[in-house]
C-alpha cells in the first residue's frame, strides 16, 4: 500500500515539470493575436486622401481658371483693337453739341472749328515723333536727328460759335522748340479748322511722379483742364493741321498691347504642371 502512494506521488510531481498543454484552438487564436494588422498605403489606394491634400487641389483649379479667364480677355481685347482700328478709317464726323458725347467716342476723329489760346500753352513729354504709323513725313519742327526726344504741345482750343473750351494736342516739337518764343511763324492766330481724334483721360503710370509745373508726364487730363479752366475734353490734332514752323500733328499711337496669349500658356501650363505634381505626391503618395 505504501509502495502505491510512492509511486502515486512520484508521477504528479514529474507531471507537473511537463510543460503546460494549451487547446489547439486557443494556441491558433493566440497566433492571430500576435499576427499585425496590414498598413493602409496611399499607393495601394486604401488610405483616403487628407483634407490638406484636398486643399492642394486648388493650387491647379486656380490656375487653370485664370487660363480661362485669359482666354476671354483676349477675345476682348481682340475686338476693341478692331473697333479703334474701324473708328480710326472712319470718316471724321462734327464735334457734338453734348461734350459729354466725346466720352463714348474715343479714337474717333471729329472736325472743329475756333481759335487757340495759346500764352496758355502747356506741355507733354518726353514722347518720340509718331508720323504715319512711326515712319517720317515733310513739315513741323524737326531735323531727321532731332526726332529721338520732344514733348507735346497742349493747347486750349475756344469753339466758334459756343463759350466752351477744349484741349488740342497740337503735335510734337523738339526739345529746343519748347518755349513758343522759338516758333512763332507756328502759332497760328485767328479761327481755324482741323480735324481731331478723341482722347479719353490716362491713368498715372506706376512710379511716375506727381505733375508739377506746365510739363506734364502722362495725359491728365482733368489737371490740365483746371489749369487752363477748359471742358476736360482732349483731341489729337491730325498730320493735316500741320503747319510751318509747328508743332507736328498725328501724334496719335493706335496700336494696344496684347499678350494675353502668352499669359494664356503661363496659366495653363501652371494648371498642368500642379495637377501632376498633385497626382504624384497625393494620390500615388511618391516623392521625387
Amino acid at each position: 500500500m505504501f509502495r502505491f502512494i510512492q509511486s502515486e506521488v512520484l508521477t504528479t510531481i514529474r507531471s507537473s515539470r511537463l510543460p503546460n498543454r494549451v487547446h489547439p484552438c486557443r494556441q491558433a487564436h493566440q497566433k492571430r493575436m500576435r499576427v499585425p494588422p496590414p498598413v493602409m498605403t496611399r499607393s495601394g489606394g486604401n488610405q483616403p486622401i487628407s483634407p490638406f491634400g484636398w486643399m492642394l487641389l486648388a493650387i491647379p483649379a486656380t490656375t487653370f481658371g485664370l487660363g480661362c479667364w485669359q482666354v476671354y480677355r483676349k477675345q476682348w481685347k481682340e475686338n476693341l483693337i478692331r473697333t479703334l482700328a474701324t473708328r480710326m478709317r472712319m470718316e471724321p464726323v462734327p464735334l457734338p453739341d453734348d461734350l459729354s458725347e466725346l466720352e463714348q467716342m474715343e479714337y474717333q476723329k471729329v472736325t472743329v472749328r475756333g481759335e487757340f489760346i495759346h500764352d496758355q500753352e502747356l506741355h507733354l513729354g518726353p514722347r518720340a515723333l509718331i508720323q504715319d504709323g512711326d515712319s517720317k513725313t515733310a513739315g513741323g519742327l524737326f531735323s531727321q536727328k532731332e526726332t529721338t526726344i520732344g514733348y507735346l504741345v497742349i493747347t486750349p482750343f475756344k469753339l466758334e460759335g459756343r463759350e466752351d473750351k477744349i484741349l488740342i494736342n497740337r503735335g510734337w516739337v523738339p526739345k529746343r522748340f519748347l518755349n513758343p518764343a522759338t516758333r512763332q511763324e507756328g502759332q497760328i492766330k485767328g479761327t481755324v479748322e482741323l480735324e481731331g481724334v478723341v482722347r479719353l483721360p490716362e491713368n498715372r503710370p506706376q512710379f511716375t511722379p506727381t505733375q508739377r509745373g506746365a510739363i506734364f508726364m502722362f495725359r491728365d487730363v482733368p489737371k490740365m483742364s483746371q489749369i487752363c479752366e477748359t471742358e476736360p475734353y482732349f483731341l489729337d490734332a491730325t498730320a493735316a493741321s500741320t503747319v510751318p514752323q509747328g508743332p507736328v500733328g498725328g501724334q496719335t499711337r493706335v496700336t494696344m498691347r496684347n499678350e494675353h496669349l502668352s499669359y494664356i500658356f503661363t496659366w495653363f501650363s501652371l494648371s498642368g504642371f500642379t495637377s501632376w505634381l498633385w497626382f504624384r505626391q497625393i494620390v500615388r503618395g511618391k516623392s521625387f
